[in-house]
């Protein structure tokens, strides 16, 4: 199945979490996920794609 998001690389250890269709950040609970650690920011996109996989599948969309 294809993820959606994705890791930018910032600077040294800042990542963002990005959306791979729009481009943009991916803002979650009113933050924008930009600036991030290497862990924190690969727990976050693998739960969005965790997230969006189980959204697909359920509405029939899935790739």
């Amino acid at each position: 199945m294809a993820k959606r998001y994705a890791l930018r690389l910032d600077k040294p250890n800042s990542w963002t979490v990005f959306d791979i269709f729009t481009g943009q950040p991916v803002e979650a609970g009113h933050k924008i996920m930009v600036g991030m650690r290497t862990r924190r920011a690969e727990k976050m996109a693998a739960q969005l794609n965790e997230q969006d996989d189980k959204r697909r599948q359920e509405t029939g969309r899935a790739i």
